[in-house]
């Protein structure tokens, strides 16, 4: 089955990331409709995909010629095209620059859950060639994760930035929720606490009193309350404390995207392709430049959970779970301590989080 999808806003990742994979996998996606708040964009993105270019999203939603909504950006129109592909039935894939608080997290899932569509939010950490590579190595020769440690460092923008140009506190808060949900998707068991610290800067270009947010750490426990799963620990921090001018600085010796010391071994991955890990028999490295791109990984995963017989939201459970706990990250900030974070029970045999098929 051909899906014919429509596009609403483009992203900074589409000439990397989608425009790749839509024309390797027209075959299965076919897009037949754009919409950007930037018209210029939408035309250009329309011409390369022999698509139509809309200046409405809401009767683009609506056309009978439409299967799915890819929803690549936020804009101003928020989530009022996500409801629009609700009301008219229409699956949707929830992409990552698509920016939702924890509760428009919560309402989207309602939403979804009464329509009755299909809907994937994109984790795309989760399907990078180096991440499933770890997995295998974790279920084969590295043993269980014990200790994980990820550092996002982000350039400061300025006030007067482009339009792309987010506060720093938004920019933060979706790259801790990708790290958050990577983590545990690496170790697969749910998250038992979390303890964080903030460090805010004085914003005096605005107010003395009002100080923003330039770096966050946070410590993830899994396992410390259920004597049957392994203790581990994740220690995730993101930062954006360098000004966006300092290249040299930004560039200057980057952590490794992720660092997992396991059981019997210890693996440093750097997205998407790379990974290098260390066992008794010394060091090894693996550069998976040959396997499925993070862009198809995506589109593969969500025309399969459109077309499946069997309906299946665990990605948008995924994402409201990795912000329920950053919320608690906060929360344990301004307390000055840990909190402990209340799992529902999973059903029978199964695990935090389900790897890609």
């Amino acid at each position: 089955m051909k899906l014919k999808v429509a596009l609403v806003g483009l992203g900074k990742d589409w000439q990397s990331r989608y425009l790749p994979a839509f024309r390797l996998l027209q075959d299965r996606i076919q897009v037949v409709a754009v919409y950007s708040a930037v018209r210029t964009l939408a035309d250009s993105a329309a011409r390369d995909l022999q698509a139509i270019s809309h200046t409405g999203f809401r009767e683009m939603i609506a056309s009978e010629s439409v299967d799915a909504v890819f929803l690549l950006e936020s804009e101003w129109y928020q989530t009022a095209p996500l409801s629009a592909a609700c009301q008219f039935g229409k699956a949707v894939f929830i992409g990552s620059e698509f920016e939702l608080t924890e509760a428009q997290i919560e309402r989207v899932r309602q939403q979804i859950d009464a329509s009755g569509v299909a809907a994937m939010a994109e984790l795309p950490r989760r399907f990078a060639p180096a991440t499933l590579r770890l997995k295998e190595l974790i279920a084969t020769r590295l043993g269980p994760p014990q200790l994980l440690f990820c550092h996002r460092r982000l350039p400061r923008e300025s006030d007067g930035g482009a339009r792309q140009a987010k506060p720093l506190e938004k920019r933060a808060t979706r790259e801790l929720l990708e790290l958050i949900d990577w983590c545990r998707f690496i170790v697969d068991h749910p998250v038992d606490w979390v303890q964080s610290v903030q460090h805010l800067q004085q914003n005096e270009r605005v107010s003395a009193n009002d100080p923003v947010l330039d770096y966050q750490v946070l410590s993830l426990g899994f396992g410390n309350q259920v004597p049957a799963y392994p203790n581990t620990l994740a220690q995730i921090s993101c930062g954006a404390y360098m000004p966006g001018s300092w290249h040299e600085a930004i560039a200057y010796r980057p952590p490794a995207a992720i660092q997992v010391g396991c059981e019997r071994g210890l693996a440093f991955v750097d997205l998407p392709n790379t990974l290098v890990w260390f066992d008794e028999l010394g060091r090894h490295q693996e550069t998976l430049d040959t396997d499925l791109s993070v862009g198809q990984s995506l589109l593969t995963r969500f025309h399969r959970c459109v077309t499946s017989l069997v309906r299946s939201n665990q990605s948008l459970d995924d994402l409201a779970t990795a912000a329920r706990i950053l919320r608690l990250a906060s929360e344990s900030h301004l307390a000055g301590r840990r909190l402990a974070i209340h799992n529902p029970a999973p059903p029978s045999g199964s695990s935090a989080s389900n790897p890609p098929e």
